[in-house]
């Protein structure tokens, strides 16, 4: 949990230090774009990789060097004394950060063998997720009001040291005896393949339609095929496709990157809804969006126990319509709607996604070979990531048309030449317009452009609510009866702390 509750809290915590950091270091835009991005992009990139290495070398031992890593440059990123030395500490910690997240998965795996126990633990392991990205806004807003942004760095190191001394105490290694010899051109690959294709599909949500993020998609996709090959000719393969036919780790993937590309994908509009459209600030912002946090973290758990009593693929689809339903509700926003009506939609919509997810991961980890578990979690969360992005391209490029179509109607006559375009861009730029406008054709700008920001935030909520109705269908058509890996007893590992290594035969039922 403490790697977890982190790296997911990291996702989210710059952004409220972006204006701090900008005074201090002075970057340019494009130094400022890649502090926030070069994080994620190398997470990304490194995921596969990493998940085989922890089956080669043990998750253990992966997560500790991980948990250096990510203590040591959270140090050196809190103490940068310029923008190029923060990008490249934000780079180290998307290193650390692949590291860390298949690890706790795999270590899911291999240290519950008994299904109820696993699935309570993986419901655990989604109520930590959820809960660091809800508490990042609050911890990052709290810590610059009372320290220096440095701040939001080094809360990660008290953490780490406490995972490096806990971890090789409580926690048992388990590795792939059979995983091979490392492949450096497969783990170039699969890196030339992810990098190019997150960072166009993040290009394409921020800029819309251009030739080079499609050419990088293009190019990454290209790459993808290459690593594929590769891995379906060579021996010891990083990734084993032969799990792709089961119908339950293929279909838990599938599932799982909708649920992203829902959930990512309207992020930002829920939060530009909060603070653009209804006024409030940032750090408000986040303190009321853990109200819905809460219920979204009595979901997750609450989801492994109704398990047990019906069907898993019934369940998943029930979430994805209670999901559905969430967005429907966000689908009547305008600028005089009570906060309480945005606040019950993103709630219920973040509930259903987060229990579908939480069913979805145990049923993926009950579909992998104890063996595989590093690199089959690594696919996974490389999922989520494509996921993400995709949402945020799908989404936002369906937001950001309606918008530009509906504002130029509600906006007054007789506006002074350029300010048109201005405002046709964003609704941050159209709210700076009106501050440079008189009082009354200010106001009516600013509320002509609300009123088109929520057309395009409904056009978006609209169309993940039909995505997830899809989602739902499929998954309860695909994922019934899905089999199952069956518990493959695996040799025990030495332990390097002097207590016996636990290996599937072994494990008492309540480790």
């Amino acid at each position: 949990m403490l790697p977890l509750l982190l790296v997911s809290m990291d996702v989210s915590v710059l952004y409220f230090a972006v204006p701090f950091i900008s005074r201090d270091l002075r970057p340019s835009s494009t130094e400022q774009l890649w502090m926030l991005d070069i994080y994620g992009f190398v997470l990304a990139g490194l995921l596969i990789t990493m998940g085989w290495l922890g089956d080669r070398i043990g998750r253990r031992r992966l997560l500790i060097i991980g948990a250096a890593a990510f203590g040591g440059a959270s140090v050196v990123a809190a103490y940068s004394s310029g923008a190029e030395t923060l990008i490249a500490a934000r780079a180290l910690l998307g290193i650390g950060g692949a590291t860390l997240m298949p690890s706790t998965l795999a270590l899911i795996r291999n240290m519950f063998h008994d299904e109820k126990q696993r699935s309570t633990a993986v419901g655990i392991w989604t109520a930590g997720t959820t809960a660091g990205i809800s508490l990042g806004p609050v911890l990052g807003g709290f810590l610059l009001n009372h320290f220096w942004w440095g701040s939001a760095f080094l809360i990660n190191t008290p953490f780490m040291v406490m995972l490096l001394v806990l971890g090789p105490l409580l926690l048992p290694e388990s590795r792939n005896p059979a995983a091979g010899r490392f492949d450096l051109l497969g783990s170039a690959l699969s890196l030339g393949a992810v990098l190019p294709t997150v960072w166009g599909l993040k290009q394409l949500a921020a800029d819309g339609p251009g030739l080079l993020p499609a050419v990088a998609v293009a190019a990454g996709l290209a790459v993808g095929a290459v690593f594929l090959h590769r891995q379906r000719t060579r021996p010891e393969p990083m990734i084993d496709l032969s799990l792709f036919r089961n119908r339950g780790f293929s279909g838990a993937i599938t599932v799982n990157t909708v649920a992203m590309f829902a959930l990512i994908g309207f992020t930002l509009f829920s939060m530009q809804y909060l603070q653009s459209v209804l006024g409030l600030d940032p750090l408000e912002g986040a303190l009321w969006c853990l109200i819905p946090s809460a219920a979204v973290g009595v979901a997750a758990p609450t989801a492994t126990v109704l398990v047990r009593r019906a069907s898993r693929s019934r369940l998943i689809c029930a979430a994805f319509l209670l999901a559905a339903a969430g967005y429907m509700t966000m689908a009547v926003l305008r600028p005089d709607t009570p906060l309480w009506v945005a606040l019950t939609g993103a709630g219920v919509a973040a509930v259903g996604v987060v229990t579908a997810v939480t069913l979805v991961s145990d049923l993926f980890l009950g579909t992998v070979p104890p063996e595989r578990a590093g690199s089959a979690s690594a696919l996974l969360e490389t999922g989520q990531e494509f996921g993400g992005a995709l949402g945020m391209a799908v989404l936002g490029s369906i937001g950001a048309a309606v918008y530009r179509r509906d504002v130029v109607d509600r906006m007054p006559a007789g506006l002074p030449p350029g300010t048109l375009h201005t405002v046709r861009e964003t609704l941050g730029g159209a709210a700076a317009t009106a501050d440079r406008l008189p009082a009354r054709t200010g106001a009516a700008v600013l509320h002509g452009a609300r009123e088109a920001f929520c057309s395009g935030l409904h056009a978006a909520a609209l169309g993940a609510a039909v995505l997830l109705v899809v989602a739902g269908v499929f998954a309860a058509v695909l994922l019934r009866r899905a089999p199952t890996a069956p518990t493959a007893p695996t040799p025990p590992m030495p332990s390097d702390s002097g207590l016996p290594a636990v290996s599937p035969e072994s494990a008492p039922a309540s480790s």
